[in-house]
């Protein structure tokens, strides 16, 4: 590893991610779809009873890096589900890094999953189930593909309290890169951790065993954000949004919940 990735790897090593700071920052930087997923990963699997050997779903995967670390520190089996990244491309990631008999690539779209009743143990998604997760229906189609008992894990971007009649101003003015933050038309699926709680106790299908925000989690946004803009790799640029917010509007929503047993 060079000096510069060296000095990158302690600035980007946090306490609370022991087993994220096992791996190479240049693999992780270079396969980033946002916020760093091995972090989101780490946070998650404190709440979930993930075993060696037990099928999970990796829903809306990106380049499958958090497959691999499901895989890698858990011992599961895991089906990397992705609609933008190609099957093919993240076969070759999850070879590259010695994970072909423990991860598998699909390419599929969230509506159209091609699993069998029951199949999987376990369920999680990292920055991604707020994309399709909050149709009133979802939470039953993807139940049916996770046996009774087990569990579904998300930690999605949340916003830490309802902004009112109007989004906050910091959120809308264009960034050094001519973007805003808040794109009203992609948006507007970013909820309070209470609005993810009730979306799922009221559909009687799981008990919610955890709901809880990422403690800093903005903080932790906003030094990934500046170290991708560092590099020249933070596009959207958000970590100019992020600085003025400072957690007031912006953070992590996790939760965990465990599928109901269907009565008889």
């Amino acid at each position: 590893m060079e000096n510069s990735d060296k000095r990158l790897a302690e600035r980007l090593r946090l306490e609370p991610y022991p087993l994220s700071s096992k791996y190479d920052i240049r693999w992780v930087l270079e396969n980033q779809m946002g916020p760093n997923v091995l972090w989101l990963t780490e946070a998650l699997c404190r709440h979930m009873d993930i075993r060696p050997g037990m099928r999970l779903l990796d829903m809306g995967c990106g380049k499958a890096i958090s497959s691999v670390f499901l895989a890698r520190e858990f011992g599961a089996k895991v089906w990397a589900n992705d609609l933008w990244i190609p099957a093919k491309d993240n076969w070759e990631r999850i070879v590259q890094a010695g994970m072909e008999n423990e991860v598998f690539p699909i390419h599929a779209e969230a509506h159209a999953l091609p699993y069998a009743e029951g199949f999987f143990e376990a369920v999680a998604s990292l920055d991604s189930y707020h994309y399709y997760g909050t149709d009133d229906l979802y939470l039953k189609y993807i139940l049916s593909f996770l046996k009774p008992g087990g569990q579904i894990g998300i930690v999605v971007p949340a916003l830490m309290r309802e902004f009112g009649d109007r989004v906050p101003e910091h959120l809308t003015q264009a960034g050094p890169d001519g973007k805003p933050f808040w794109d009203s038309a992609e948006c507007f699926s970013i909820r309070t951790l209470d609005w993810w709680r009730r979306h799922w106790t009221q559909t009687e299908l799981v008990d919610v065993e955890v709901a809880e925000t990422i403690p800093d989690g903005w903080r932790e946004w906003l030094m990934w954000a500046e170290a991708l803009d560092e590099l020249g790799m933070g596009f959207p640029d958000e970590a100019p949004a992020l600085r003025e917010d400072r957690g007031e509007y912006l953070g992590f929503a996790v939760l965990v919940a465990r599928r109901r047993e269907v009565r008889s």
